[in-house]
C-alpha cells in the first residue's frame, strides 16, 4: 500500500484547512486508516482514525472532537480529514496511516501551520 498525503499550509487561527491522502496498491487489504501528527519535540500522536467497516466507525482524540472531521471516499481510496477552528497548537506534520491485518504503512507528512 502506497499513501500520497496532500492539503497542508499555512493558515490563520480560526481557518480551515483540508488534507487528502490518496491510497494506492493492495487497498483491499486495508483495516482503518488514520491521521497521525507530530510537533517539534513531540511524539506522534494519533488524531483521528476511520474504520473500514460499513459504518465507518470513526474515533477522534480528544483535542480534535468538535472541530476535525475525518471521511472517505472509497471509490477514490482517498481519506480526507477537515480541520474547521485551527489553533496555534495543531501545527504539526500531519501523517496518513494504513493499517492491514499484517502491516502498518505510513505516507510522506504534510506540514501544516496555524499563526496566532
Amino acid at each position: 500500500v502506497q499513501l500520497q498525503a496532500s492539503g497542508g499550509g499555512l493558515v490563520q487561527a480560526g481557518g480551515s484547512l483540508r488534507l487528502s491522502c490518496v491510497a494506492s496498491g493492495s487497498t483491499i487489504q486495508i483495516i482503518y486508516m488514520a491521521w497521525y501528527r507530530q510537533a517539534p519535540g513531540n511524539q506522534r500522536e494519533l488524531v483521528a482514525r476511520i474504520q473500514d467497516d460499513a459504518d465507518g466507525t470513526t474515533y477522534y482524540a480528544d483535542f480534535v472532537k468538535g472541530r476535525f472531521t475525518i471521511s472517505r471516499d472509497n471509490a477514490k481510496n482517498t481519506m480526507y480529514l477537515q480541520m474547521n477552528g485551527l489553533k496555534p497548537e495543531d501545527t504539526a506534520v500531519y501523517y496518513c496511516n494504513a493499517r492491514t491485518r499484517n502491516y502498518n504503512y505510513w505516507g510522506q507528512g504534510t506540514l501544516v501551520t496555524v499563526s496566532s
